[in-house]
């Protein structure tokens, strides 16, 4: 196992009980629920299998992908949730399905391993027709299809955030291994374009914090634009000491939402805040070094009383990120990634 350390957030021992509390939770086929007798979604499947990479668990890890190429459905997309091995919930949400390409990507900067990434370009490039396939008009991405086939007129900017980033660490895997994807390239060109430029495009969630630090996460926003979206939303959403809220209103903090927080920051040169956001919630770690989901501040109660899987993995790569995991730096920093946003991607929206 490698060492995770952080000064004041974790040190080498709570961390490696961190990431033993991921491995107890995953499955002898590599799924890896929210927790034991949880569900299963494959966005947070792929957090928690990035966090065994940095971790140096890389057979666990290829375990997980391993789960994801054998699960795929034939258009290329996963179902919004599985329990016990079974889908559960029978819609499939793009932003979900497009993210196999940031874990295949941070798994072979992790590993080196060409002959796997090979061998999981194939579900790459399923998984990211199936998200195109969704595409709307203006360069935004439906949220999902529904089990009837239908696909809502509607985007989500934190799902498109994300999306936006998987596309560049799909145009990354395209680029190492010499599959030029130039309709992938305009994809994410509109798309980022859409994200930073364009919040009319997308469905109010202003009260999630999601929706406002996912389009740096994303990497579609960097320097000047994002410091001034973090610094313009920082107190509606920042409880200090304490981390951050999920929904605005509400006075209920999340490990989740905080660690990746965290990573934003540490994108856009926040190192300091980006600690101190971490250091905030350790009030959520447990004995066995996972962490609650959230807590209700005014109620002074744990809320939902489980631990999951990608809140510890969603905060080991931030660990990781601060840490400087070259795997980690190179997916969440984004220079290194492919970025798509050309002259003529950027003419198509405007």
């Amino acid at each position: 196992m490698r060492t995770l350390t952080l000064d004041g957030v974790l040190t080498a021992e709570q961390a490696a009980a961190t990431v033993r509390s991921i491995l107890v939770e995953q499955r002898a086929d590599g799924a890896i629920p929210w927790f034991t007798g949880g569900h299963l979604d494959p966005w947070d499947h792929v957090e928690a299998a990035m966090a065994l990479d940095v971790a140096g668990e890389h057979a666990a890890a290829e375990a997980a992908y391993r789960w994801l190429m054998d699960s795929q459905n034939p258009d290329g997309s996963w179902y919004a949730a599985y329990r016990e091995g079974v889908a559960s919930e029978l819609n499939r949400e793009s932003n979900f399905c497009a993210y196999v390409a940031v874990g295949a990507w941070h798994h072979y900067l992790s590993t080196g391993d060409d002959a796997f990434l090979e061998e999981i370009w194939p579900t790459v490039v399923r998984a990211v027709s199936f998200v195109l396939a969704l595409g709307r008009a203006d360069g935004t991405v439906s949220w999902r299809r529904e089990e009837d086939g239908s696909a809502p007129d509607e985007a989500l900017l934190t799902g498109c955030s994300s999306i936006h980033h998987a596309l560049r660490c799909a145009l990354a895997v395209a680029e190492h291994l010499e599959e030029p994807q130039p309709d992938w390239e305009l994809a994410a060109g509109r798309l980022g374009h859409a994200v930073a430029h364009h919040p009319e495009r997308f469905l109010d969630k202003d009260r999630y914090s999601m929706d406002w630090y996912y389009p740096v996460l994303g990497t579609a926003l960097r320097g000047a634009a994002a410091k001034e979206r973090i610094e313009r939303d920082w107190d509606r959403f920042v409880v200090p000491g304490l981390g951050v809220r999920c929904v605005s209103d509400r006075p209920w903090v999340t490990g989740g939402e905080s660690a990746e927080l965290a990573l934003a920051l540490w994108a856009i040169g926040e190192s300091t805040r980006a600690v101190e956001i971490l250091k905030s919630v350790q009030h959520l770690r447990h004995t066995d070094g996972g962490y609650w989901t959230g807590y209700v501040f005014e109620d002074d109660a744990i809320w939902p009383e489980e631990r999951t899987t990608w809140t510890a993995g969603a905060l080991l790569l931030a660990v990781a990120a601060l840490g400087g995991d070259e795997a980690t730096v190179s997916v969440f920093g984004g220079e290194e990634l492919p970025s798509g946003l050309t002259e003529e991607c950027c003419a198509v929206v405007r």
